[in-house]
Order: C-alpha cells, then structure tokens, then sequence
C-alpha cells in the first residue's frame, strides 16, 4: 500500500486551460461552465480555468466561473509577472500558478537571460502575489530538463516567501516513470514544500508519469479529461485516478462513474472524438471476443476486467468474431432470447468465424440472427 492518503492527493484538472491548449481546440462559456460544474459536482479538488493575461474576454470568462461558486479552487495560469497576476486577480480568483523557465535550455535559448534573473523574476512576482493573499502554485517550466539543484535553489526561495507549492513540470514529456519517481523524490526530500506533477503525453507516459511522481511525495497532479493537451496531450483524468485506485491504492475520492458522461462532452466540445480503444472510457475496452476471455467473463468477471465497467459508466459487450468460442456464442444468443446446445454452438460458430474472417469485422446483432435462421434454429 502506497505511504500517501487519499485525502493527500489532490487533482488539479487543467481541461480549461492546458487542455484548451490543444492546437484548434476553442471551448465556449457554456460548454466551460458545463465542464467545470461537471468536474466539482465529480470531487475534483482544484480546477486550473484560464488564463486571464490573455485579454478582456478570456477575464471575462475566469470571471464567470468563478461566479459559479463552485466547491472546487480556482486557479488560473500566469507568467510570472505582476501584470498577469493583476488580471487574475481582477478575474477574481484566490490562487494562482505563476510559470517561470526553469531549464538552462529556456533560460538560454527563450529568455537569454541568466539563471539569477529567473530568481528576481521568482522573487518579484511572488511576493506581489503573497502581498495580496493569493494562494501560489510556482510553476517550473521544463522541470524536465533543468539542473535539481536549481530548482532546489528556486523552492527554497519560493518557500521563504510564502509559496504554496511547486508545480515540477515535464513540459516536453521527455522523462519516464522511473527517472520521475528519482527527480521528485530528490526535490521532496530537500525542500518542505508540497509538489505537484504536471506531465505531457509525448512519449506516451504522461500518466505513468503522474503516478510515479505521486509515489515519490507529491500531493497535487495536473490532468486534463481524455487526455486532451498540446501536442501528444497531457495525462488523462480517468486513466490516472483508475491508476491510483487499482495499481496504487490510492482513492482520490472522484465519482468515476461520470467519466464517460464527461469524457463524451469533452471529446464533443472538442471536436476530438473519443477512440473507442481509449484507455478506461473507450466504448469498446470492455469489449471480449476470444473464446478464452470471453469464456472467463461469463465464469466471472474478474478473471479478465480489473474493474467493473458500471464504475466508469461502461458497460461490457460479448463481440462474436474471427476469435470467439462456442461459450460466448451460446451466451450471446441466450440474451438474444435463443437457445443452442454446444452440439448446434459449434456448427454455427464456425460460420460465424468465416463470415467475421470475411468481412474483417465482427457479426451484428441482426446478421446473427438472420445466420440463425438459416441454420434452421429459429422458425
């Protein structure tokens, strides 16, 4: 059993900013509301909902969430310079994440600027934010690929002013769960400041990411619904609180229930589609066509589904195909309201394995039972 609490972990949903963030990706107030009262009537603890520098209509819309008198903190995204945080503050939310580069890389190449003018920008802008009683996220731009020690260096001086915690970002999402796991863990043992993880999906290990940084001692994790994000996108709310709760032990206390309610919304507001393969909310990832599996399923559901598919507000589906057995055919039709002994299952199953071959995908319903019928089992 994993060291942290439930209580201990706290999801930051960054849907409306980060995830807004995805080239071509435009939310509208209604739909931003719509996801927003979602997320907080779910438990989600904090949501990340704009970012109010971006002008009079993107403040607006901060503005108007905030009006929702949600359950969930606010938090909006800053560069951290006074401007941005004045606008967030004119928005009229409480916390803020103020982004700073971290990496020689951006210090260099973005900003050409040294590492001691990122502290005075740290310095700066926190302090104008403590001054006005915001709660602080400092976020570390490419956490990923900067020196540890200056982002102990930056924690220390984020500390001593008063920052809530550190955002450790793996901007590019270059790391592994492994080398996460050792770069958070390095930052929790040396500095007493809480840490969150904010990981991107470019080599596909945006929520293996998040859970090892968990593990390491990190209390706050950013995640976007479906995964949606720049680029590759970012780790994705469903498949990271299933992770905690069935690999780690770990109940955040999300109503995992509404996921695919929400994900279907998102994916539609969107316009990005939710694959039906998509990892926990995917339509068909309860789906079972071999013989073996399915046979499994039918015995216990457990033997092949490490949760049950109602959890997640799926539900499990029997395909009869190229790779089903006599088992799940008999099944299948039973509920279809015929039955078959394993003598006439398996001169049908054959086929139907034929003509699934042939057509390279699996029977409906319907061709099925017209199969059926011309087999003689139906009148």
């Amino acid at each position: 059993m994993n060291e942290l609490k439930a209580s201990q972990v706290i999801i930051d949903d960054t849907t409306l900013r980060d995830g807004e963030q995805t080239a071509g990706v435009v939310f509208s107030l209604e739909e931003k509301k719509h996801i927003a009262r979602t997320l907080d009537e779910m438990g989600v603890g904090e949501l990340e909902c704009g970012i109010p520098a971006m002008g009079a209509e993107e403040k607006a819309t901060v503005k108007a969430l905030v009006d929702l008198g949600l359950k969930a903190r606010l938090i909006t995204w800053n560069r951290a310079v006074v401007s941005d945080i004045q606008a967030s503050i004119d928005a009229g939310v409480g916390a803020v994440d103020i982004s700073l580069s971290v990496s020689d890389i951006h210090i260099r190449n973005k900003l050409r600027k040294s590492r001691e003018w990122v502290k005075e920008q740290l310095k700066v802008a926190l302090g104008f934010a403590k001054q006005r009683g915001l709660y602080v996220s400092v976020g570390g731009e490419d956490s990923s690929r900067a020196d540890r020690d200056f982002l102990v260096e930056l924690m220390d001086v984020a500390r001593a002013l008063g920052a809530d915690r550190f955002r450790y970002c793996d901007t590019l999402g270059i790391l592994d769960p492994f080398t996460t796991y050792e770069n958070v863990k390095y930052l929790r043992e040396r500095v007493d400041l809480p840490l969150e993880v904010h990981t991107h999906n470019d080599l596909g290990m945006a929520t293996a990411n998040a859970v090892a940084g968990i593990k390491a001692g990190a209390t706050f994790v950013n995640t976007t619904v479906n995964g949606l994000g720049e680029r590759a996108g970012n780790a994705a709310l469903e498949e990271v609180v299933m992770a905690l709760k069935y690999a780690c032990g770990i109940d955040p206390g999300i109503d995992t229930r509404r996921f695919v309610e929400i994900s279907r919304f998102v994916g539609q507001a969107s316009c990005r589609p939710v694959p039906e393969w998509k990892a926990v909310v995917g339509e068909k990832v309860f789906s079972h066509e071999s013989g073996l599996h399915a046979d499994g399923v039918i015995k216990n559901p457990s033997n092949y589904e490490s949760f049950d598919p109602k959890e997640v507000g799926l539900a499990r589906h029997l395909v009869l195909g190229k790779h089903s057995g006599s088992h799940g055919l008999i099944h299948r039709l039973s509920q279809l309201g015929i039955e078959l002994n394993r003598l006439e299952a398996n001169d049908l199953l054959d086929r139907v394995r034929s003509i699934s071959q042939r057509n390279k995908r699996p029977l409906t319903d319907p061709e099925l039972l017209t199969l059926c019928r011309s087999f003689h089992h139906v009148a």
